[in-house]
């Protein structure tokens, strides 16, 4: 017995050292399937999870995964800071924002960032974001549209005291806007293309390219799981990353997949996809010791500004890169 044991941990010490060797992730060997539960809501950034879960990479790589479905942002952010999700899906500044409270959690991927799939819409005689002083804006609190929103007006030297602030759910915030009782909403995709197709006299003000990667999502993992887990969370990241060779090599088959979890179709996500920017892992190996690091300052600076924490945390220690092998 205790020969066997030994072999299997040997097994195990070889694979984590040709995944640190090689720069790739390896499978983890189990003889039961590991569970995970994984929030998610219906954005296209975390598609490769879909993508994942219709093709079966879960199974393949030896997790028994559930992708658990969320509408607004506090709610997966209450479950996972409750510890009912292993893992979750989160705007880069939420996942900053749970750090600072005390949630014990870790980046151990950037997915996505937006540049024209968060946006501020506005009726047609509003031409610029000075415009938007003295009139009701739509925009849920706490999310992407709450950060995006902050960082538009404090561009032009403006703040929430300018405007009427209306706060709902991104999802009505452009419903709320075609039926005229707001006169601008600040909502991400599917909802910006389905807003503009039914009403074409609405404008697209100002959106998230205007701050590249202000608005982005980060894949976060419990400290206790990444401790009780870690071959499994290297599988999820294995996961991530053949889901997104799919993406790249069967792109419409992808975006179909996609489309149907957000409840749209490919046609109408057209420019959401083109607005958005995925992330494989050799690109994280990057990002997440270079670049990203600089961008989550931003990130928390502007957070910070709107008072959605009371000081900045250690970012670096928000950072788990172990399981890409730095």
């Amino acid at each position: 017995m205790f020969a066997r044991r030994f072999e299997f941990a040997l097994i195990i010490v070889l694979l984590l050292a040709l995944s640190a060797c090689t720069g790739q992730v390896a499978s983890p060997t189990a003889v039961e399937p590991v569970k995970v539960r994984i929030g998610t809501q219906p954005w296209i950034g975390y598609g490769p999870w879909w993508i994942a879960k219709e093709k079966g990479l879960f199974e393949k790589n030896g997790l028994d995964a559930e992708l658990v479905d969320f509408v607004q942002d506090t709610e997966v952010n209450a479950a996972f800071a409750s510890g009912d999700m292993d893992a979750a899906n989160l705007a880069t500044h939420t996942a900053i924002k749970l750090f600072s409270n005390g949630v014990d959690l870790r980046t151990v991927l950037l997915e996505d960032a937006s540049y024209a799939a968060d946006a501020i819409l506005a009726k047609p005689e509003i031409q610029s974001i000075s415009d938007l002083k003295g009139r009701t804006v739509a925009y849920e609190e706490g999310s992407t549209s709450d950060l995006l929103l902050n960082y538009a007006l404090m561009q032009n030297n403006m703040s929430l005291a300018d405007i009427n602030p209306s706060p709902m759910p991104a999802a009505d915030a452009g419903s709320a806007l075609i039926a005229d009782k707001v006169d601008a909403a600040v909502t991400y995709e599917p909802y910006i293309s389905a807003a503009l197709a039914e009403n074409k006299n609405l404008k697209l003000l100002y959106d998230a390219g205007e701050r590249p990667g202000l608005i982005s999502d980060v894949f976060v993992v419990s400290g206790k799981f990444l401790k009780e887990n870690p071959l499994a969370v290297l599988a999820l990241l294995k996961v991530w990353d053949e889901a997104m060779t799919f993406y790249k090599e069967n792109p419409e088959e992808a975006k179909a997949i996609i489309a149907t979890a957000v409840g749209s179709t490919p046609e109408e996500l057209a420019t959401a996809f083109d607005g958005v920017r995925f992330y494989d892992l050799a690109e994280n190996r990057a990002q997440l010791t270079g670049d990203f690091l600089k961008t989550i300052e931003d990130v928390a600076k502007v957070a910070l500004s709107i008072k959605l924490f009371d000081q900045i945390p250690d970012l670096k220690a928000l950072i788990d890169t172990s399981v890409l092998g730095k």
